[in-house]
């Protein structure tokens, strides 16, 4: 559906991103295949956006939500491929259509048509520079509803910062502090650093959270999935946040794990987290003064 060429319409920020698609340093992994080629890395997707599916979605978090749903565009591929993956059918097998930056935006209005309270763009790190070319037609389009970047939190700095001015909510995952635990669970050791590093620029470029008539407009809102037997290293992340980005800090403690996948080839994560568990991380980011976010 095009090469670099095919972006040279857009603006320059948009351009350097396609640019970084050939070899792809998009992010972290820096495979530096030619997507445009059709080559593919560790993503598993080419050039061009793989959507698995397009519509409101009343399962996010109440500050997203509202009246109409949140937006929600799931993308095919991930750069991060954890082995207890709850989406794995999307995110290992890549289950969905490719399209064309005309139609990802189509969506986007579509979205918009349908009163939903956002654009929320699910597993979008490997395909940013489509991603990115899409909201810029759907705004000349009359698109107005906030954008939120729902990411797994393996993000280039680099990548990030040619987003800015784009994106209004950064929802990262903070799965992982410890780099022998992120090794093993999702083949990238350096997982904490990158994480820490990019939740930085997120919020520099975004702010704390801002809520207004009960509904996220702009900010930085963290996703962290309770792990059993404290895998995920949860009270590191909470003192991250509170030691390195703000005390104002929103974040969604999920309690939502579950083994899938592959799991159960790991028996410390093969069994659900405790109630226990999951309230004593709860009770620690409320301790530390965090805003919890359901």
């Amino acid at each position: 559906m095009g090469g670099l060429d095919s972006y040279s319409r857009f603006s320059s920020n948009i351009r350097q991103l396609a640019k970084m698609n050939s070899p792809c340093i998009i992010c972290p992994r820096k495979c530096k295949v030619n997507r445009f080629e059709s080559k593919v890395g560790f993503c598993g997707i080419g050039n061009n956006p793989v959507v698995s599916s397009v519509g409101p979605h009343f399962g996010e978090e109440s500050v997203l939500v509202g009246d109409g749903g949140s937006g929600t565009i799931f993308f095919a591929g991930c750069n991060i491929g954890c082995i207890f993956c709850q989406n794995y059918d999307i995110s290992h097998l890549k289950q969905g259509d490719v399209v064309s930056i005309e139609q990802l935006a189509d969506f986007m209005i579509h979205l918009q048509d349908r009163l939903c309270s956002n654009i929320n763009l699910v597993t979008p790190t490997h395909l940013v520079a489509p991603i990115a070319a899409a909201i810029e037609i759907a705004k000349y389009k009359g698109l107005a509803l906030p954008i939120v970047y729902n990411t797994g939190g393996y993000d280039s700095v680099q990548t990030l910062k040619l987003l800015e001015g784009m994106i209004d909510i950064y929802m990262p995952d903070m799965k992982f502090s410890d780099s022998q635990v992120s090794k093993q669970l999702c083949n990238a050791e350096d997982y904490p650093q990158v994480n820490f590093e990019a939740v930085k620029e997120m919020h520099r470029q975004v702010g704390s959270l801002k809520i207004q008539n009960g509904l996220a407009s702009r900010g930085l809102l963290i996703r962290h999935l309770v792990l059993p037997n404290n895998m995920a290293g949860s009270f590191k992340i909470v003192d991250y946040l509170v030691e390195q980005i703000s005390p104002d800090t929103a974040i969604n403690v999920m309690g939502q794990y579950r083994p899938c996948f592959e799991a159960s080839r790991y028996p410390q994560i093969n069994r659900r987290p405790t109630l226990d568990e999951i309230e004593t991380v709860r009770q620690y980011a409320s301790d530390k003064v965090l805003t919890i976010i359901d």
